[in-house]
Parts: C-alpha cells; sequence; structure tokens
C-alpha cells in the first residue's frame, strides 16, 4: 500500500508535465481548430470536450487514449519516448523511415533512368 503523501515516485514526470508536452504534440501536429478537435475523438473515440482538455494541456489522455493518440501521431509517440527518457527509439525509428524514402528515391531514379535510356532524346 502507498502512503498518500503526494510524491512522485522516482524520475516520473509531474502530471502538469506530461499533459502540457501531450497538448503541444498535438497542437504541433493538428492545431488547435475544430476539425483538429474531431480528428482526436475520431482517433481515440473520446468526447470534444475530453479532447478540449487535452488540448489546453488541463488534463492528459488516459493509458488507451494515450496508445491510440501514438499509433496516429509521430509526434505523440516522440514526446511519449521523450518523457520516458527513450529518446534512442524515436532515433531508430526515423532512421528506419529515411532508409525506406532513400529507398522508394532511388527505385524512382532508376526507373526515370530506364525510360530515357529507352527513349534518348536526339
Amino acid at each position: 500500500m502507498f502512503h498518500k503523501k503526494g510524491r512522485l515516485f522516482p524520475g516520473s514526470a509531474p502530471a502538469s508535465d506530461y499533459a502540457g508536452t501531450v497538448a503541444e504534440a498535438l497542437r504541433e501536429e493538428l492545431g488547435q481548430s475544430h476539425r483538429a478537435i474531431k480528428t482526436v475523438a475520431g482517433w481515440t473515440g473520446a468526447s470534444d470536450r475530453t479532447v478540449k482538455n487535452w488540448l489546453s494541456g488541463a488534463n492528459g489522455p488516459s493509458g488507451s487514449h494515450l496508445i491510440a493518440l501514438a499509433r496516429r501521431s509521430d509526434i505523440v509517440l516522440a514526446a511519449l519516448l521523450s518523457l520516458a527518457g527513450r529518446h534512442e527509439l524515436m532515433i531508430t525509428a526515423r532512421l528506419a523511415e529515411i532508409r525506406a524514402r532513400l529507398q522508394a528515391a532511388i527505385r524512382e531514379v532508376e526507373q526515370l533512368l530506364a525510360v530515357e535510356s529507352v527513349n534518348p532524346q536526339s
């Protein structure tokens, strides 16, 4: 049983830091428009009022809602990993994404070069 002394677990962020960080990430990705509220509500199944509280930083999303947000938003995922002190995981994910984009760009260049070699312009 835990004593109710209002203390935080070692290494944990205060609730206001958590709520503020998630709010900042959501606003960066979607802004603060009514459309942003509807988008986040659609992603999570939360009510519009709840989403407004998340965007204002008054409250942070619960576990299941946070998972739904991280599934849809790389910015929220990065914020969560940052709060957890796991920056290296986001770097790994970004490198994989960059590698995939580079491979796609190389394929496109090779296709263009193949077309050019078949139909050289005089």
